[in-house]
């Protein structure tokens, strides 16, 4: 039978606010966001530097044929060279994404407030290669006077493809899996490359002109590090450090 529900009130009002009281407890809570770690002390981390070398023959020098479009071949004096293998001239490699690959200790690393830049300058990525934190801003600049169109294409994380206006605005974007790496292109410009390590640390670097990296702020423990060139391929080594440790790890490639 059916009641009116002044009735109810009225008449079963503590079994009432009982279905009420189940009704707003019901159902699951939204998750607690997961704490981060204590810092570190830093008197107690370890730092681990070396070099990246290169031996074997040098390729040749090949070039990128912008004759085509001249809004991009305008923008150089000379001709562009690729830089998918880049050998300076202490005979180091160039472009190398060095990280610790295992070994940390299992805890939230906090990200960084600041954003990594990728710039689009003559129609070239720059830098080529380069490395992020999941969860951190990827940030994404058009300075040419030709439309982008730029298109990672991850394995673990989501694909997109956005174009991008000349000297248009930024373009904040996140990953949030790790995956070393991501391979960036431009739908409108094919030569244009290049490839973001995504970990969820902080330990990570890419050699410059000097083929040298660093790892600062480590804690204690047994790692493997890890280096990828995009030609060459990876490399392991085993680094133990203690607190206050500063090891040297080096890697060769050779062709």
């Amino acid at each position: 039978m059916m009641y009116p529900m002044a009735f109810v009130m009225k008449c079963f009002p503590v079994a009432l606010a009982g279905v009420v009281l189940i009704s707003s407890c019901g159902g699951s809570a939204p998750e607690a966001k997961k704490a981060e770690a204590p810092a570190l002390d830093p008197a107690a981390v370890a730092t681990i530097t070396g070099k990246v070398t290169f031996t074997g023959s040098k390729s040749a020098a090949r070039t990128i044929s912008m004759d085509a479009v001249p809004a991009c071949a305008n923008q150089h004096k000379g001709p562009v060279l690729v830089e998918d293998t880049v050998v300076n001239a202490n005979g180091t490699l160039k472009n190398v994404f060095v990280y610790v690959k295992a070994g940390l200790p299992a805890r939230q690393w906090p990200v960084p407030e600041s954003a990594v830049a990728l710039d689009q300058k003559g129609c070239i990525y720059s830098p080529r290669v380069l490395g992020v934190m999941t969860g951190q801003d990827l940030e994404i600049t058009n300075n040419d006077p030709s439309m982008h169109n730029v298109h990672p294409l991850p394995k673990n994380n989501k694909e997109w493809n956005t174009s991008q206006a000349p000297k248009g605005e930024k373009m904040s974007k996140q990953f949030d899996k790790e995956e070393v790496m991501v391979p960036f292109k431009c739908n409108v410009h094919p030569w244009m490359k290049a490839y973001v390590g995504v970990v969820a640390h902080p330990f990570f670097a890419v050699t410059a002109d000097d083929g040298g990296f660093s790892l600062k702020g480590l804690p204690p423990g047994d790692y493997t590090l890890e280096a990828w060139h995009e030609k060459l391929g990876t490399q392991e080594i085993k680094v133990s450090v203690a607190a206050k440790d500063s090891k040297a790890a080096d890697f060769a490639f050779k062709n």
